[in-house]
């Protein structure tokens, strides 16, 4: 059961990476003057990067709090 806690955890982090590089990346495009392929580039982030998050979330709250 603790590697179970441990991919939740790890989906989690990874959903977190996926959400700040999808913002980065939309004000780099932003700077460029590049307003919808922007917009596109943080929407994509955020929906992949939430759902990788969200899914670590149900894991980790299924197995249990610490991993045991």
């Amino acid at each position: 059961m603790k590697w179970i806690w441990k991919l939740g955890r790890i989906l989690q982090g990874l959903g977190l990476i996926v959400i700040l590089a999808g913002v980065l990346m939309s004000v780099d495009a932003g700077m460029r003057d590049e307003g919808l392929s922007s917009q596109r580039m943080e929407m994509y982030g955020l929906a992949l990067g939430g759902g990788l998050f969200l899914a670590g979330w149900v894991v980790t709250r299924t197995v249990g709090g610490g991993g045991g």
